[in-house]
């Protein structure tokens, strides 16, 4: 097993054993992380206990059938704990996610948990979120007026359509722009302003969600994140 997987599959397996119980309605997060949350929920059920989920994608929906994990609706049950990875993580846990295509989604499942941890290997630990581009999902007819309104913020920003020639298109037929900012000292602020755009479905800012985050380590085995900031 190479190390990077390794440490995916420890802190996802660590984060279900830890904070997943029986009887009860978790959400399941999107990603090479998540995966093996999946993996470790699907296993559970396979010994007898009794989950449920909300997936955050299409694709966590396929996974979770292929795992034999029931799925509902979101807030159709009391979401316990969300479960999911992340591309950066800051100090003070601020997060970019959105990587997969999936934040909205993702974003809907950490509001409506009692409890949201992220699963994440010490390559995503960053001193400031920005090195990796800002994921933000946009309505496709508003997507010139976003454009301008982002760079009327910072002029220089590089701004790319995902997918570029054939634009990738999320799981609610919006559009994704992965916008360049360097970094990024106040993520809350930005997220608010981002959301103001009319157009803007959401950006890939999660600031104040994680309760928890898990770091699984090349070593197979995985440890709590303490939060600074």
């Amino acid at each position: 097993m190479g190390s990077e997987i390794a440490g995916k599959r420890a802190a996802g397996y660590t984060a279900v054993d830890r904070f997943v119980q029986n009887n009860t309605c978790i959400g399941l997060g999107t990603g090479t992380t998540a995966f093996y949350a999946i993996e470790r929920v699907g296993q559970r059920i396979a010994a007898g206990e009794r989950i449920v989920a909300v997936a955050t994608s299409i694709e966590t929906e396929r996974l979770c059938e292929q795992q034999h994990i029931p799925v509902v609706a979101l807030l159709e049950r009391e979401i316990a704990v969300a479960i999911d990875g992340a591309d950066q993580i800051a100090p003070d846990w601020a997060l970019t996610k959105g990587g997969g295509g999936a934040l909205f989604r993702e974003k809907a499942v950490a509001l409506c948990a009692k409890r949201f941890v992220i699963v994440a290997t010490p390559s995503k630990l960053v001193p400031a979120l920005g090195a990796f581009p800002l994921p933000v999902e946009i309505v496709p007819y508003a997507m010139p007026y976003v454009v301008r309104e982002i760079r009327s913020l910072q002029p220089d920003i590089e701004i790319v359509r995902r997918g570029r020639d054939a634009p990738f298109v999320t799981d609610n037929g919006n559009w994704i722009l992965d916008c360049h900012f360097g970094e990024i000292d106040r993520p809350a602020a930005l997220d608010s302003v981002l959301k103001s755009v009319h157009g803007v479905v959401a950006s890939g800012i999660f600031a104040g969600l994680a309760n928890d985050v898990v770091i699984g380590r090349e070593d197979e085995t995985a440890i709590m994140l303490p939060q600074n900031g």
